[in-house]
């Protein structure tokens, strides 16, 4: 959210050398006139600290001249000015948008956007400029785009850390991104709700810390809320509307959903007004979407939803008087069965309360104004709790364990300063936000930075401006103060009385010019003087919500649910007030500032950066630009005074011992002697300014007593010249290591190819010796393999010699006649030739076979060795002459045939042949016919 400044109009600023004379005001007239006259170049001035005079009109005429060229972001000094234009803008908002302003140089150098904002911060989080932890503060009105600007500088950092992160990364670094942003649409929608000033206003503030490990990438994230405006559950204002998730659950949920929540179409819910109005954010599917992506099953979302339907419900309970004991109230069933608990007790817990004297307990009926008290009580009580379970749930999601990361950058969306016509202590809790804010803007840039230009002996004249700090001793002082005398209030045991303790403020606090009072007025009220304006707070009923008290019989009845998420909640609330027993009553105001002090010691620590959201106009018109509102704003939050500081000052502040240790690089590898590097000249100008000549300095660079004070275009130099000397030196060490990886490969490559040539020598001379060796058994071998054939040839076969005859005498034809048996698939008896004896023959099915053999001798033995069955299909005739070596049969064997020879072809002597299967060799037949 945004924070509203309101500081006196400046008319002008000067040095202590340039005082002011008495037409001074006639001169700056005059130059606003003579700066205005040329309207069509307003739109170029992107920074307000160039405009000449600065002043609120020539200010407002920018801003207006850029809002009506459709440009909305202005830098004015250290913050970034935002102007809400109320309508979608394509494309500016892109991920090629994100891309160009993250890999650009020079952000600032490019037009203004949110995104310089979130790119400066991530670069001092990569450079670890100290403090290196980054706050990111969004301020302004109510529906200036606060949460809108928040929604973006989320996605951008998801976006960087997610476009950085290496490939092994990509679906861990992708699923914490679309974690965190999933926490946005649950926490706007049971957050944030439409009122008249703005249709998705946030009803509660919330800083959320994006966690980034050592290399800047995006590891987790975490939630701190601060002060639910819980009674808009029960309490709506007149045209406002619950929070948002009641009516997408009215619009979004299908016929089965609306059953189980006992919500029928048609049904009216007296706790949700304007139920016709349908604004953007109405997308239940969206909300449970983000519930499923976080982790919430389906069983509990049912629970969460139960628990909702069963407080509309609540809203239609209506009590009888107390005189009418019959009706004592209308509740029905719905209430009690949605929250899991008996009709009987909760009409009892809401109707009766428990008083009790001594160790005894008295039962009281209640008035009908109590049990509608109670009534909203118990349904503020359940939904803040739910509320509560939830961000604890979101951070235990997306929340890294802390060894994990090392930086956050923070960023802080609040609810917006609020005037209404009544205002309570909500507004005042909202409003009190702001004045802290406020100070910190004021202590952190406008009354520190020129305190510290003058204790650093710089020439300044200081610019004046607003310093809240007296109202915030009227909200919050330690002694007397409005939540003092509140919290006192709270505390008695009696009944309050808005009239008695108006008087009590009237005489604590009358010394401060904060606070004032309308004695004429009949309602009790007090005025508080903010920096953004006045603000009357009416009493009645601040006490009362400053107590917040809870009955016990309704923490008690939700104990006992039969709900499992409603048990969980309540019983866990109950451990807490256990272990804080003994304490004095936490209200609602000590809370909420604990909450806020605590947040600022977290601002003071890290580096902030300002967004000043504008809203042109009150009724949220598209382009529309209402001068009289926006100047408002204009000088409630500062802008005037911080253009003058900017313009003037220095906004960069180093210790000399941290910017001699970052920057001293510069004096030591630049060539001061060039004059072409300004960046070195600027480098030279500090080192002789703090050695020689303090005062010596210019107007982008002075060296105070111990420290340096730089202009942001003096960074961008000596950080452009910084780089260039690392990427020198980075070359130098590259080019060195490149070499010595290089002579040491070389050096690696020759003693391997020694290595190498010695071992295949080796292994040579090993591989020729063993082939010599195997050559000579070979041979030897050989030698006596062929001379044993040729023994075996020589003794064991006869006419031998025939073998050498190439032409073979033609059979006898009676013989040829005779010996072959024609088939029908072959017109021709095919001849085969068996040569010698022991030649296997068969027949085949598919061939005719002829035997030729030539000699008596030579016949007989054959037909000695062979009984050819007269049945085909029996064997296969294959010549086995040459392809399975020799074979001899002297006489017809008898018995078993087992023939053994080294190397020989008979390689199934030893089978037994399957009759029925091919058979094939002479051997396989001899084999048979010895069975």
């Amino acid at each position: 959210m945004i924070f509203i400044y309101k500081v006196p109009q400046v008319k002008g600023f000067v040095h202590k050398d340039q005082f002011p004379r008495p037409n001074l005001n006639d001169s700056l007239e005059g130059e606003i006139q003579a700066f205005l006259t040329d309207e069509d170049q307003l739109h170029t001035y992107d920074d307000l600290t160039k405009v000449n005079p600065v002043t609120p009109t020539t200010v407002l005429k920018c801003l207006q001249a850029r809002y009506n060229a459709r440009v909305f972001y202005t830098h004015a000094g250290c913050t970034l000015v935002a102007l809400n234009p109320f309508q979608p803008i394509p494309d500016l908002y892109s991920v090629d948008v994100m891309k160009e302003y993250h890999c650009a140089p020079q952000p600032q150098e490019l037009k203004p956007h949110i995104f310089i904002v979130a790119e400066e911060a991530y670069r001092n989080v990569q450079g670890q400029l100290e403090p290196v932890n980054q706050s990111l503060v969004v301020s302004g009105e109510s529906g200036a785009g606060k949460t809108w600007t928040s929604r973006c500088l989320m996605k951008y950092y998801a976006t960087v850390a997610a476009s950085s992160s290496v490939v092994k990364s990509q679906d861990i670094v992708g699923r914490i991104e679309r974690r965190v942003l999933d926490s946005n649409p649950i926490m706007e929608a049971f957050g944030n709700a439409c009122t008249l000033r703005n249709n998705n206003s946030s009803r509660f503030g919330k800083y959320i810390q994006l966690q980034l490990d050592r290399s800047q990438l995006l590891v987790g994230a975490s939630v701190q809320t601060y002060l639910l405006e819980k009674t808009r559950v029960a309490c709506q204002p007149a045209n406002e509307r619950n929070f948002h998730i009641y009516y997408q659950m009215i619009k979004g949920a299908t016929d089965e959903q609306r059953k189980d929540w006992k919500m029928p179409c048609g049904q009216h819910f007296v706790w949700l007004p304007n139920a016709e109005k349908t604004v953007e954010e109405d997308c239940f599917h969206e909300t449970v979407e983000a519930m499923v992506h976080l982790g919430i099953n389906a069983e509990r979302q049912r629970e969460i939803f139960r628990i909702l339907a069963g407080i509309l419900q609540l809203g239609n309970v209506n009590f009888s008087p107390s005189t009418d004991e019959s009706q004592p109230c209308n509740l029905e069933e719905q209430a009690a069965e949605l929250f899991s608990i008996p009709t009987e007790e909760l009409q009892l817990a809401l109707r009766v309360r428990t008083l009790k004297a001594g160790k005894q307990s008295v039962l009281k009926p209640c008035s009908q104004t109590e049990c509608s008290m109670r009534r909203d009580c118990l349904a503020k009580v359940i939904y803040a709790q739910l509320f509560e379970w939830l961000v604890a749930f979101i951070n235990n999601s997306i929340c890294a364990d802390k060894s994990m990361w090392c930086n956050f950058i923070g960023i802080l969306d609040v609810y917006g300063f609020e005037c209404f016509q009544l205002n309570n202590l909500e507004q005042l809790c909202i409003n009190y936000a702001n004045e802290k804010l406020q100070q910190h803007f004021v202590a952190h840039y406008l009354r520190a930075q020129q305190e510290e230009y003058v204790s650093e002996g710089l020439q300044w004249s200081f610019v004046k401006y607003q310093d809240n700090q007296s109202c915030l001793d009227l909200i919050e002082g330690s002694t007397v103060s409005v939540f003092s005398l509140l919290n006192e209030e709270s505390r008695l045991n009696r009944a309050s009385d808005c009239k008695m303790f108006r008087v009590r403020l009237e005489k604590e606090l009358c010394d401060n010019v904060n606070i004032s009072w309308d004695k004429f007025s009949k309602v009790p009220h007090f005025t508080v003087a903010h920096y953004a304006g006045k603000v009357n707070y009416q009493i009645q009923g601040m006490v009362e919500k400053n107590k917040d008290p809870v009955p016990p019989e309704l923490n008690s009845l939700l104990q006992k649910s039969d709900n499992s998420l409603l048990h969980q909640i309540f019983t866990d609330k109950e451990t807490d007030n256990m272990t804080s027993k003994g304490l004095s009553k936490v209200t609602v105001v000590s809370k909420f500032k604990n909450s806020l002090e605590s947040l600022m010691k977290i601002l003071h620590t890290t580096t902030p950066h300002y967004t000043r959201c504008i809203k042109p106009n009150h009724d949220c018109k598209p382009l529309t630009f209402k001068k009289e509102e926006v100047i408002m704003q204009l000088e409630a939050c500062g802008i005037v005074e911080t253009i003058h500081i900017s313009a003037a000052g220095f906004p960069i502040r180093i210790p000399f011992t941290s910017f001699l240790q970052r920057y001293g690089l510069i004096a030591k590898y630049s060539n001061f002697q060039s004059e072409s590097d300004c960046a070195s000249k600027y480098t030279l100008s500090l080192y002789l300014s703090h050695c020689l000549d303090s005062d010596k300095h210019n107007s982008w660079v002075h060296c105070g007593r111990t420290k340096v004070f730089l202009t942001q275009s003096m960074v961008n130099l000596l950080e452009d010249q910084r780089n260039k000397i690392l990427s020198q030196c980075a070359f130098v060490i590259q080019c060195c290591w490149l070499r010595y990886q290089r002579r040491r490969r070389q050096a690696r490559r020759k003693s391997a190819t020694l290595i190498q040539a010695a071992v295949r020598s080796w292994l040579v001379r090993k591989q020729v010796q063993r082939w010599n060796r195997a050559a000579t058994v070979i041979q030897d071998t050989w030698r006596k393999w062929k001379a044993l054939l040729k023994s075996l040839a020589e003794a064991e076969l006869d006419d031998a010699k025939d073998l050498e005859e190439e032409n073979v005498p033609e059979l006898n034809p009676v013989i040829r006649e005779r010996g072959s048996v024609q088939l029908s698939t072959l017109q021709e008896p095919v001849t085969v030739r068996g040569w010698p004896m022991g030649l296997a023959l068969a027949s085949a099915p598919s061939i005719t076979v002829s035997l030729t053999a030539t000699g008596f001798q030579k016949m007989m033995s054959v037909m000695a060795s062979l009984n050819l069955p007269s049945r085909r299909g029996e064997y296969k005739v294959e010549p086995n002459q040459y392809t399975q070596g020799l074979a001899s049969i002297r006489a017809q064997p008898k018995g078993s045939v087992k023939l053994h020879y080294q190397r020989s072809p008979l390689l199934y002597a030893d089978r037994q042949p399957d009759l029925k299967s091919e058979v094939t060799g002479f051997n396989e037949i001899l084999l048979e016919k010895t069975l």
